[in-house]
């Protein structure tokens, strides 16, 4: 694959410089979104909320995909990672809100911890941008 077939989005994130990454890299029909957390330049909303943040990191990816034109219906899978279990129903809560209507395929793993202890959540997105498909 050409380097003009990939596009990379940065999203501002103190992390992205240090660590040499991309908020969201599209090649092909495919735009991948890396793991996103609530933190916006060097503030965490919803601390201690992790419904909070997991709404925060879905729209924050949603935002890199609409570099490219797309929104929650181009979604194809999410994953959530958790630092505790106690949080999946109100995780799970925010993604019915944001996905409910397009039903990606959805990971949500528990981890031992993040960068930042504050972090309770961190998403990942895959979407699409090819031809839409009829709906049934």
């Amino acid at each position: 694959m050409t380097s003009e077939a990939v596009r990379r989005v940065q999203s501002g994130s103190p992390w992205e410089e240090s660590f040499g990454f991309a908020r969201a890299v599209a090649a092909g029909d495919r735009v991948l979104v890396g793991g996103t957390t609530s933190f916006k330049g060097r503030v965490l909303y919803g601390e201690g909320d992790p419904y909070e943040q997991a709404k925060v990191a879905f729209t924050s990816a949603l935002e890199a995909i609409a570099e490219f034109g797309l929104g929650p219906g181009s979604v194809l899978r999410t994953r959530m990672y958790l630092t505790h279990p106690r949080d999946v129903d109100a995780v799970g809560r925010a993604h019915k809100e944001i996905f409910d209507a397009v039903r990606p395929a959805a990971t949500l793993l528990v981890v031992e911890g993040f960068v930042d202890p504050r972090i309770l959540v961190e998403v990942e997105l895959e979407a699409f941008r090819g031809p839409e498909e009829p709906t049934s």
